[in-house]
């Protein structure tokens, strides 16, 4: 008996940044759990960071750096998964041009991340050819690697959609069956709020990071928000409106969450200790990955290793489609 071959999946990431709690609660334990039963591909999206953030591009290599290092001290195997860097596979460039040629504008103006993002990040000009089609080269990085599923919240889902439009387009036009129709994996992404008790996000200020050192994660959850309403130390508290309850139900074991839920309605307990003791799981959790980022830091060429080997085995794959492509399209 033969196996059945695994179903291949593709994700992406920003490096936009320094990776935090919010992207690897989000995503990263999605992927460690996906690497182990199909075939992955993970790439850093270095040129869609572009679509945003292109007037100041002066410290993208040090966040796709770090982005690895957070992948692979977080458990990303290179072994079981595919793992490159997005502008280091030109086909996704060459991809993205010709879906251009053919994708009309109206599709793009329609994409609701479109105006909501002009609205949100006023203090940049997001009225770029680039940021309007980023959803194109997005089709174009999935499609290239003719994926079975992406892994996506439920807010993606248009987006993933979108990409499914392109390919049908393509076949259509061409009279061909090049892309397949890359399914939805739908994952679910944990609430996770920032120091501020807003949601975590490296625009607000408000992340505990995974390149943070251990004195630097205790002293943000020391300055984390709580229950707005409890000002005395006698007071009692909500756990249901308090940011720090909800990292304990991420990290704290069910009988600690029981006791801290009932300790902090009949003010048994203080906000001091409370955060002290959902410092003490996180840390538990973060500290092999700390060792691992030690290791990745200390030995670089380790890390220009992997990204070789990744991209190679990509863009394999990448030059195959590119050629049927190519060949549909008699060009």
């Amino acid at each position: 008996m033969t196996n059945a071959p695994k179903k291949r999946v593709l994700s992406g990431m920003q490096p936009s940044g320094l990776m935090h709690l919010g992207n690897y609660l989000g995503a990263l334990e999605n992927w460690k759990v996906l690497q182990e039963e199909h075939e992955c591909f993970f790439f850093v999206a270095d040129w869609h960071a572009l679509s945003s953030n292109y007037a100041d591009t002066s410290r993208l290599k040090e966040f796709v750096r770090e982005l690895l290092i957070d992948w692979f001290a977080a458990g990303i195997d290179p072994n079981r998964s595919t793992v490159f860097i997005q502008s280091h596979i030109p086909e996704h460039a060459v991809l993205h041009l010709l879906f251009s040629m053919m994708i009309p504008v109206s599709w793009l103006e329609r994409n609701p991340t479109y105006k909501e993002k002009q609205e949100e990040i006023k203090e940049k000009d997001l009225s770029t050819y680039g940021f309007l089609g980023y959803p194109v080269l997005q089709a174009a990085d999935i499609l290239l690697y003719k994926p079975d599923f992406v892994p996506v919240g439920k807010d993606q889902l248009p987006h993933l959609e979108l990409t499914r439009e392109v390919a049908r387009r393509f076949n259509d036009i061409y009279k061909t069956s090049v892309f397949p129709e890359p399914k939805e994996y739908l994952t679910k992404f944990p609430k996770v709020l920032g120091t501020d008790g807003r949601k975590m996000s490296k625009s607000y200020g408000n992340t505990i990071n995974l390149s943070d050192t251990e004195p630097v994660v205790r002293q943000k959850l020391k300055t984390m928000v709580t229950d707005p309403a409890r000002v005395r130390r006698t007071d009692p508290g909500n756990p249901d409106v308090c940011p720090v309850f909800e990292f304990h139900k991420i990290y704290s074991p069910q009988a600690v969450q029981d006791q801290i839920n009932k300790d902090c309605r009949t003010a048994a307990i203080g906000c001091i200790d409370c955060k002290k003791q959902v410092a003490d799981k996180m840390v538990e959790r973060m500290a092999p990955m700390w060792d691992a980022r030690a290791s990745l830091t200390s030995t670089p060429s380790r890390i220009d290793e992997i990204i070789q080997d990744g991209s190679k085995r990509a863009q394999k794959v990448a030059k195959a489609t590119l050629a049927e492509v190519n060949a549909a399209m008699k060009i």
